[in-house]
């Protein structure tokens, strides 16, 4: 067994075409440069590029493969260099069931499985070339669909208040929308973390994955997880995730949850954070709070006491969050420790002091060990470190 670092939830924004995919994503967030980053700068040995549904997407890949840049894997998943690709797709759900909106996601062994469901689905939403559009069927059917072609299914970003699970995806659990046992992970998402959720008594039969939903090549692998595994593919992935054989998710790194948009209530007009269930702000009159991810999860919590034990949550710090890191430091960094894996997990101090000044070095330690003092985020704008 090895350790693997994982991160599966990282958008397309253009194809090499120049067409967009995730709208809001960066334009230089193509597939090329997504495993370029991965592999070569950010040291991730897996990645789910959740937009592979998008036809011009499976072309590339499709192209890749023929041009032996990657090559299919026995056990599931697409080897580029040092990483491995797993396909996804994530959707947008909106039945009647749902009282809002509900992103998951859907990860496939192989690119032929990825244009099957990518195909099923072009007959149930308006356009199969964008990323998370709503499709138009029950939760449960997707689900079938994807266990059919021997896909995962995990729920994204479950806690955020827009387009989520429990934001208002359902008023108190998740059958009201999905067959339970056809999930295979929870993803928490950025202003939540084991600790904060750990007494939900029906997300205690599933693992919890921590993923960066990168928009832009910067913040590929903000969240991740070190994963105990036989080799990097898709059957290992799937093993992983139901802690089987060994397998299993050794440790989740993420930002500290207080730096999340949505984590504090707050009044989006004038920012003012509320504590409690005020339906007003305080501050403005304002009658359209958001509320937070952290009042949200307490809302759920109904263990004393959780029975499962769960891996070690490290709050840590990507190199364009810290303070003073600029690009400049940041290639300074790479070209002395290779990637930000090795930097944010096998440098010392000293080390590090050899490349940059010592008061970077000191900060840079500070936020791997989650150390850094921060204002909290709510309302759509995120925390900020206070150093």
């Amino acid at each position: 067994m090895q350790h693997y670092f994982v991160d599966l939830h990282i958008h397309i924004g253009r194809t090499e075409s120049g067409k967009p995919v995730k709208i809001t994503g960066s334009r230089n967030l193509t597939l090329k440069n997504i495993l370029e980053t991965a592999s070569s700068k950010k040291g991730l040995d897996i990645i789910g590029i959740i937009d592979c549904h998008s036809p011009e997407v499976i072309v590339e890949i499709e192209q890749l493969i023929n041009d032996e840049q990657i090559r299919e894997l026995p056990d599931g998943g697409l080897r580029y260099q040092n990483t491995t690709l797993i396909p996804g797709s994530e959707i947008e759900i909106y039945d009647e069931n749902c009282h809002g909106p509900i992103h998951v996601l859907a990860y496939f062994p192989t690119i032929s499985l990825m244009k099957q469901f990518s195909s099923w689905m072009s007959s149930h939403l308006k356009n199969i070339q964008l990323s998370s559009q709503r499709i138009y069927c029950e939760g449960v059917v997707l689900q079938n669909k994807v266990y059919e072609l021997g896909g995962l299914f995990i729920p994204a970003h479950v806690f955020t208040p827009f387009k989520s699970l429990y934001g208002k995806g359902v008023k108190r659990s998740l059958t009201e929308v999905f067959n339970p046992d056809l999930i295979d992970g929870i993803e928490l998402g950025l202003s939540s973390d084991t600790n904060m959720v750990k007494r939900i008594g029906e997300l205690e039969q599933y693992t919890f994955v921590t993923n960066s939903d990168a928009h832009s090549l910067g913040k590929l692998a903000r969240e991740y997880q070190k994963m105990v595994l036989a080799d990097a593919n898709f059957k290992e992935l799937q093993l992983a995730l139901h802690e089987k054989e060994g397998r299993g998710i050794e440790t989740n790194f993420g930002l500290n949850p207080l730096l999340g948009k949505y984590h504090q209530t707050a009044c989006p007009d004038c920012g003012e954070q509320v504590v409690g269930q005020l339906t007003e702000c305080p501050n403005c009159g304002g009658k359209h709070l958001v509320k937070g991810v952290s009042l949200r999860i307490e809302e759920l919590s109904n263990l004393n006491e959780p029975t499962r034990k769960r891996p070690p949550y490290i709050h840590q710090v990507p190199l364009d969050f810290i303070p003073g890191v600029g690009p400049k430091t940041i290639e300074r960094l790479l070209n002395a420790f290779g990637t930000e894996m090795n930097i944010l997990h096998a440098t010392s101090v000293e080390q590090l002091e050899q490349v940059v000044p010592e008061k970077i070095a000191h900060t840079l330690d500070l936020a791997r060990r989650g150390e850094l003092a921060i204002k909290v985020g709510g309302g759509g704008v995120y925390g900020k470190f206070t150093t």
